[in-house]
């Protein structure tokens, strides 16, 4: 994993707005409405070998497939699981609750999109679960290098993303294994087939892990911080098994609280997760400091320092609004948080999450994502001029 060796370096949190056409095969899929898998692969081969260009054009340094040849951040694993079926439950935010006023429009906006839902039209585990065609991965990353193709020397690394245990066993509702740890167990397990082929491709693995902040105010939301925190703790013991062949310096590691605009005032404090986090054997954290709720907690640093090996990649943009940010306020932020670490060099700028983490459901239009990442660069050159000097 590249350090911002002699200036910030700028990267993204995973998933880019997908081609309305696209977004309308995968929820038609969703939905049980017959789709021809052909169509869906060439769009999103078409979408791949479009997003590759936008970020190097937008001045990004580690880049990714955007996520285009999935349907949703997690969710993707219902087609490369066995075990994986029928309809399944999830527990709705507590945060969303409190407020039903909100709540009523929130489902009203919901509704209206021609969207991929992070909470509707789930599977359930109902049999083994195990990882069916260890091929799907490797044709994606096969997909991303033919896309990579002809770019070299225009971005540092490339990386692919894949979810924790954790976010799929609280997603996909467990009605088959015994107790939670045998379920957590059997998905480290097939996860491992995925994390061990990205890195084997040559890619940074970025693990997706929103279970360890967002499940505090959804599954845990009735029940004592212990017992979150002891979910988070066994989340990232089977992260760390999953990860026994796969080099430190090759993963970053994402947690967020939910990529969706709400009140977010049941959000567990970051310091009261942070201490299980930096237990993960990673090279770097992926957090976000953008939005307003937790625009504040790069202080934990100060208390809990990173391990010597580790970088952070800060979230400096937010997601979740239409504003542009100013390239002044980025390299506010930036510089925020290198003073904390304490050394630029382990600090990369990035964006709060992803955009369109199930397709459809991005709050911020594709032509505004497009600025907001020129604006994430360009705080980043602002900001290594201050930090690194120079002209």
């Amino acid at each position: 994993m590249q350090r911002s060796e002699h200036r910030i370096l700028t990267t993204h949190t995973g998933s880019l707005p997908r081609p309305p056409a696209l977004t309308r095969l995968y929820a038609r899929r969703v939905r049980g409405e017959p789709v021809e898998e052909a169509a869906i692969a060439a769009a999103g081969r078409e979408a791949l070998h479009a997003i590759v260009p936008r970020q190097i054009e937008c001045g990004l340094d580690v880049i990714n497939n955007g996520e285009q040849q999935r349907e949703a951040f997690a969710l993707y694993l219902r087609h490369r699981l066995s075990g994986i079926g029928g309809r399944g439950e999830r527990r709705g935010w507590a945060d969303v609750d409190a407020y039903p006023e909100f709540k009523a429009a929130f489902q009203q906006q919901s509704a209206a999109r021609e969207a991929v839902s992070n909470t509707e039209h789930l599977p359930a585990a109902i049999g083994p679960v195990a990882y069916l065609d260890r091929g799907a991965v490797e044709a994606e990353c096969a997909d991303f290098r033919a896309a990579l193709a002809g770019f070299e020397g225009r971005y540092a690394e490339a990386f692919l993303t894949a979810p924790s245990p954790g976010i799929v066993a609280t997603t996909v509702q467990n009605r088959h294994y015994d107790t939670e740890q045998a379920y957590l167990d059997a998905l480290g397990e097939a996860l491992r087939v995925e994390y061990e082929a990205i890195v084997g491709a040559g890619f940074l693995l970025q693990l997706d892990c929103p279970d360890l902040a967002l499940e505090r105010h959804s599954a845990y939301r009735d029940r004592p911080l212990a017992d979150f925190l002891g979910f988070c703790e066994r989340v990232v013991a089977t992260i760390n098994r999953a990860l026994a062949k796969v080099p430190r310096e090759r993963v970053r590691l994402h947690v967020c609280w939910g990529n969706y605009e709400g009140p977010h005032d049941a959000d567990v404090p970051l310091a009261d997760i942070l201490p299980v986090l930096l237990t993960a054997k990673v090279g770097g954290l992926v957090l976000p400091f953008a939005n307003p709720r937790h625009a504040h907690e790069y202080r934990c640093f100060e208390r809990m320092p990173l391990a010597a090996d580790q970088v952070l990649v800060a979230g400096v943009i937010d997601t979740l609004t239409n504003f542009v940010e100013h390239p002044e306020v980025v390299a506010d932020r930036i510089e925020r948080v290198a003073r904390v670490v304490g050394d630029p060099r382990r600090v990369l700028a990035g964006t709060d999450c992803g955009f369109d983490t199930a397709a459809g459901r991005g709050r911020v239009a594709a032509d505004v994502v497009w600025a907001k990442l020129r604006a994430l660069s360009e705080g980043a050159r602002i900001a290594s001029r201050r930090l690194f000097g120079g002209g």
